[in-house]
């Protein structure tokens, strides 16, 4: 999606009735403004020291953008970018709605203080003709892509870490089991409020009925996610990584968890199953912090420290 100098946002629809044309409508003027200056309150600032580009990957069938950050060079560089860099594979939120500029602030941030390459996957939209399924195979074959073409991009494939928020999360959560079933290693995994569960047993956690209408209406949007994700006849275990058969032998996680989430319980119960599998897992509860506040440094106070810890658990796993 290409940045605008200003946009306006829409107002939130009401979920329950949203058609497909104005899911379509909603979406776009929703992402247009993420993509805007306008947003730049709210969303933060990307840091000045880094390089953000847009590029396409081939997967098979389709071209899929991406959103890449480096460091950029120094000015008296002649040489031009570095190359070895360890690897970050980003998923952003919002499943049926996002776009990877939403995520400037973090990810420039962290390709300029690891140092790393991060590239954010600009998924497939849920929608009535696209399933999660499909979002889920975005992000798992641009890892695929990145690692078999890490040369050429100037990064170390031994050194790969993936990283999502909330749907995004759940597609991470997703790409790091596939990744253990291939034997594509990684050093790390980084879910930041993320939805494990579209099955049926998705609502029944005691932090959806908690927080369903405040501090946001938050069931309603869940409710479309799920109807979106897994439409009838779909297998919704296979996309919830919650009910996964084996979680052992994993990359080892950083499991971010804002308390005033309907989600909050997704977090803290795929936590347990990976400590209970063997797979090294490490919570991290942030207090009165809301869902998505890693993408609102303007308004949530605890983004900054949610980012600084991201960073040093990247950075001991992949610079050491």
């Amino acid at each position: 999606m290409s940045e605008t100098p200003t946009a306006v946002r829409p107002p939130e629809p009401d979920f329950s009735t949203l058609t497909a044309e104005e899911l379509r409508a909603y979406r776009d003027a929703e992402n247009r403004f993420r993509a805007s200056a306008s947003a730049r309150a709210v969303l933060g600032e990307p840091d000045p020291a880094a390089a953000i580009t847009w590029e396409e990957i081939a997967l098979p069938g389709r071209d899929l953008p991406v959103r890449v950050y480096r460091p950029a060079p120094a000015e008296d560089d002649r040489t031009g970018f570095r190359i070895g860099l360890p690897l970050v594979v980003h998923v952003h939120g919002g499943g049926f709605v996002g776009t990877a500029v939403q995520c400037d602030w973090t990810n420039s941030h962290l390709a300029v203080r690891l140092p790393a390459l991060v590239v954010s996957v600009e998924h497939r939209l849920l929608a009535p003709e696209s399933p999660l399924a499909n979002a889920a195979d975005d992000g798992w074959e641009v890892l695929q892509h990145m690692v078999r073409h890490a040369a050429r991009w100037g990064a170390d494939p031994a050194r790969t870490a993936v990283f999502g928020e909330s749907c995004g999360g759940l597609i991470s959560a997703l790409t790091a089991v596939r990744a253990r079933e291939t034997g594509l290693a990684l050093r790390a995994q980084v879910l930041v409020n993320p939805v494990v569960d579209v099955t049926d047993t998705m609502f029944d956690h005691p932090s959806i009925a908690e927080y369903a209408y405040t501090p946001t209406r938050a069931l309603p949007l869940l409710r479309f996610l799920q109807r979106l994700a897994v439409p009838p006849g779909t297998d919704a275990r296979a996309v919830s990584p919650l009910y996964a058969d084996d979680l052992g032998g994993l990359a080892p996680a950083l499991v971010v968890v804002p308390t005033q989430d309907a989600v909050a319980d997704h977090g803290r119960r795929y936590a347990e199953r990976l400590r209970a599998a063997g797979t090294p897992v490490r919570l991290s509860e942030y207090p009165g912090a809301k869902h998505a506040f890693l993408t609102l440094p303007g308004v949530e106070p605890q983004a900054g420290s949610a980012r600084a810890e991201i960073l040093q658990f990247l950075r001991t796993a992949l610079v050491g």
